[in-house]
């Protein structure tokens, strides 16, 4: 398993962008699918983008699609999260998720998550 550490969150208002880094320990970065979630208060923990080990393919919720993007530097052991046109819906706490194998839109498909970093979106 890898150690994943979420940074970048913060309080922004609605329209801003944010771009989320996800720092991993481990040599075996490159061989990891890696993902975006976010859970706000009271709802389900809630699928946002996923990137395969080699960084050719990327998988959106269709609530991101064309607003977030996902990228990783596997040199640098980090995948990132850039978000634009921040609304009040998207306040929720985000997490990165890694796994070995293919890529799953549910998080119970991955076994190594961040602690989080809190995301708020002011109207």
């Amino acid at each position: 398993q890898v150690q994943l550490v979420e940074s970048g969150g913060g309080l922004v208002q609605a329209g801003a962008s944010l771009r989320l880094s996800c720092a991993a320990s481990g040599r075996a970065f490159s061989m990891y699918t890696m993902a975006w979630f976010r859970q706000a208060p009271g709802k389900e923990r809630e699928f946002l983008a996923a990137i395969t080990w080699s960084g050719s393919v990327t998988y959106y919720a269709d609530s991101v699609k064309g607003r977030f993007t996902i990228s990783r530097d596997n040199a640098k052991t980090t995948v990132y999260l850039q978000m634009n046109s921040l609304k009040p819906d998207d306040t929720a706490v985000y997490y990165c998720a890694a796994n070995r194998g293919s890529v799953y839109t549910r998080s119970v498909g991955y076994n190594s998550w961040g602690q989080g970093t809190q995301v708020t979106v002011s109207s």
